[in-house]
């Protein structure tokens, strides 16, 4: 178009590309070990509402499903961001949108994390 002036489109950056991708090789190693503790370890390949508190009491177990949440939540919302650039949003709403993913992540961890720790505690 004549005389139309474009804005540059912004891009995610290689660091965060690299990260994002270091995550799902991550999180392909985490689900690999979650399904066959899961499915393969468990007697009749399902782990009964008592296997699972008695498996949440491990603190090795507590602490990979914990990395295991971070990751793929980390790894969603930074794959969505990227999405989200592809529509070339202005600098104010991606701004928005950084914080609101920054918040909405945050939430969910923390909350995953609670819920892991409530499971652990069940006598």
């Amino acid at each position: 178009m004549d005389g139309m002036i474009s804005k540059p489109k912004v891009q995610e950056g290689v660091w965060l590309w690299l990260l994002k991708v270091l995550f799902g090789l991550v999180i392909a190693v985490l689900i690999a070990v979650h399904f066959i503790v899961n499915h393969l370890v468990a007697s009749g390949g399902l782990l009964t509402y008592q296997d699972v508190i008695n498996y949440y009491k491990n603190p090795g177990v507590t602490a990979m499903e914990i990395a295991f949440l971070i990751f793929v939540v980390s790894h969603a919302l930074m794959g969505t961001r990227s999405i989200i650039l592809d529509l070339n949003p202005s600098e104010k709403i991606l701004k928005f949108i950084n914080w609101g993913m920054l918040i909405l992540g945050s939430a969910a961890i923390i909350y995953g994390i609670w819920l892991v720790q409530v499971i652990a505690a069940n006598r």
